[in-house]
């Protein structure tokens, strides 16, 4: 066991990595016995922790850690330049289409060539519910992204939410050249057309955060590069603040959310954790239900609904 013995062991060793270094030695053996690509095949898929060779709804649901821990490991493998040895034939395809779906993570990321999710958290097909878009970004309530991950998290039963930028991302580097131009300046534009330059500035307030955040006189690239971070968890309050479902979820502990980084040059994922403002996002139905007085006595003040509109604005400015 490689990895057992080496300085390079793979974070948070589990019991199915075991299972699987084993296939992938005893499938290296086979193939040194009979050199026959089929046999081969049936070979490892028998010896699968899957109950059907590939992850299916057969198999049980993945809980959060464990599935945070699958994450890292294949990273690990990634970097490392070691990946799991598979086959996905049709005889996977056919157990995917029979036996349905099962993915163990939800990752959003960014639709930027240069990042293959299931590539560098080295998984296979059925393994991750994937969803990217230009700077992996949540700026609107009715996108599909959010309906996308309340599928995912109630219908799938993901149990875990990843979030994933990456360093060098044109989409944070357009937005924040952009916001940080017209800083300080009166908005003039008229109302773009462009839906590309919507999406740019609905980054806007992440690169002007990222900014303030910095020493003064730092550099657009450094901004930048700090903004992906800064991105990260704005992605994570947008898809908390827009769901009732997904805040329900993370609440009651059934489903984790966590940011991450992607190096694309050292191909490592830096593991960010949770939003620093997790907390204060999953209260917002609690400071939302405040008690109201009577339609009655507020029709007389001319004041509807100012019991929630108070509590709304406290939030927003918290």
């Amino acid at each position: 066991m490689f990895f057992c013995c080496s300085s390079n062991t793979p974070p948070e060793q589990g019991s199915e990595y075991v299972v699987e270094t084993a296939v992938k030695q005893l499938s290296k053996q086979a193939v040194s016995e009979q050199k026959d690509p089929e046999q081969e095949d049936d070979f490892t898929r028998q010896l699968s922790s899957h109950t059907h060779g590939i992850r299916t709804q057969a198999d049980g649901f993945v809980p959060t850690e464990k599935a945070l821990q699958k994450l890292r490991q294949g990273n690990f493998r990634y970097v490392e330049g070691k990946p799991q040895q598979r086959s996905f034939d049709a005889d996977a395809r056919q157990a995917l289409a029979q036996h349905g779906q099962n993915p163990f993570a939800t990752i959003i990321g960014c639709a930027d060539s240069r990042c293959p999710l299931e590539i560098l958290f080295d998984v296979q097909p059925g393994d991750i519910f994937v969803l990217r878009n230009a700077g992996n970004t949540c700026t609107h309530a009715e996108g599909s992204m959010v309906g996308s991950v309340e599928y995912s998290v109630g219908h799938l039963h993901t149990k875990l939410v990843m979030v994933l930028g990456h360093t060098r991302c044109g989409a944070i580097a357009g937005a924040t050249a952009t916001a940080l131009s017209k800083a300080g300046k009166p908005s003039n534009d008229p109302k773009s057309s462009n839906t590309l330059d919507t999406l740019l500035a609905g980054l806007g307030p992440v690169a002007l955060q990222a900014a303030s955040e910095l020493p003064s006189g730092s550099t657009v690239e450094e901004v930048a590069a700090h903004a992906v971070k800064v991105n990260v968890f704005h992605t994570i309050e947008k898809l908390l603040t827009y769901s009732k479902p997904l805040r329900e979820k993370v609440r009651q502990g059934d489903v984790l959310i966590q940011g991450g980084i992607y190096d694309i040059v050292s191909g490592k994922v830096e593991f960010l954790g949770a939003c620093p403002r997790q907390a204060l996002v999953l209260d917002m139905d609690a400071a939302l239900d405040v008690p109201v007085p009577p339609v009655e006595a507020l029709a007389k003040e001319g004041k509807p609904e100012q019991g929630k509109e108070d509590a709304a604005a406290k939030l927003a400015g918290a």
